[in-house]
């Protein structure tokens, strides 16, 4: 819920029942001793962090799979068509490879450098 007590809602894909696909999938992610480690490291130093956290990240990575889910009531004089995702859901098992993949991508067509 948010500050004015409505609820929020977001449709969540079933990753959990799918099999897992043949590519890779896995998505490695930051350790809290790994985190308080370089923050201890850069105060010693007195360097600056920067970090950022990107909000529905998975939501802007294209789809590498073929999901798809029939509509329900919620769409009105859709219901009963086939919806077809275009754009990685939260919940899939390759969501986050992904999103990866895509972020790598632009900051490569940038020019990003350390």
């Amino acid at each position: 819920m948010d500050g004015n007590f409505t609820r929020n809602a977001r449709f969540v894909a079933g990753g959990h029942t799918t099999d897992p696909p043949a590519s890779l999938t896995h998505s490695s992610v930051v350790s809290r001793d790994s985190v308080r480690i370089a923050f201890t490291l850069a105060a010693l130093n007195d360097l600056d962090i920067w970090a950022c956290d990107i909000g529905n990240a998975c939501l802007n990575a294209k789809c590498g799979e073929k999901i798809w889910t029939e509509a329900g009531i919620e769409l009105g004089s859709e219901k009963g068509s086939v919806m077809i995702a275009i754009r990685a859901l939260c919940g899939l098992k390759s969501s986050g490879v992904a999103w990866i993949a895509m972020l790598a991508e632009t900051l490569t067509a940038i020019h990003y450098q350390l």
